[in-house]
C-alpha cells in the first residue's frame, strides 16, 4: 500500500475511533441527593455509555438510566438485583435471592427501616434503588426498570461544585 493510502486508512481509523469515544463518554450533573453519600448534589459525574452493550450491569453498580415514570428524565442509582432475583428488604436489610447484600455505600443513617417484598424482578429489568434508603423513590415505589433505559454505568466523579 502506497504511504498516501495508508495514511489516509491510519488516519480515517483514528477518526473513528475518536468518535466512537467521544459517544461513549457522557458528563452528568447529580441534582438532589438520593445516592448520597456516594454521590452527592452538585457533583459531575463520567457516565460510560459504552460497556453496557457489552454485559449486563452487576449487583450494587451505580448506572444511569432514564425514569420510567418519565423516561426524558435520567436518574442515577444502584442495580440491586436483576431479572429473576428474588428481591426482600426486612427494617431496612437488603436481601437478594434469601442472601443479605453487603452495601457499605449506604449509611446507617440513610438505611431507613422499611419492608418489601419478596418480589421477583421480572425478565429484561432490573430493580434500582438509591443509597439514601429512608428519603428516596426508587424501585419499591415505581417498580423495575427494563433493562433498554439503563444506558450507562456511572464510572468517575471529576468535580463537585460545593
Amino acid at each position: 500500500m502506497p504511504l498516501n493510502a495508508r495514511s489516509f486508512v491510519l488516519g480515517a481509523a483514528a477518526a473513528l475511533l475518536l468518535v466512537s469515544v467521544g459517544e461513549s463518554i457522557y458528563h452528568a450533573h447529580v441534582d438532589g441527593n438520593s445516592m448520597e453519600p456516594t454521590y452527592r448534589d452538585g457533583d459531575h459525574l463520567i457516565i460510560d455509555k459504552l460497556t453496557y452493550r457489552f454485559r449486563q450491569p452487576g449487583r450494587t453498580e451505580a448506572v444511569a438510566f432514564y425514569y420510567p415514570l418519565n423516561p426524558d428524565r435520567s436518574f442515577i442509582g444502584r442495580v440491586i438485583a436483576r431479572e429473576g432475583d428474588t428481591v426482600r428488604i426486612d427494617s431496612g436489610n437488603v436481601f437478594v435471592n434469601n442472601q443479605p447484600l453487603v452495601e457499605s455505600y449506604v449509611s446507617s443513617t440513610f438505611r431507613g427501616k422499611d419492608n418489601y417484598g419478596p418480589k421477583v424482578v421480572p425478565e429484561g429489568m432490573y430493580f434500582i434503588m438509591g443509597d439514601r434508603r429512608d428519603s428516596v423513590s426508587d424501585s419499591r415505589h415505581w417498580g423495575p426498570v427494563p433493562r433498554k433505559y439503563v444506558w450507562g454505568r456511572v464510572f468517575a466523579t471529576v468535580w463537585h461544585d460545593r
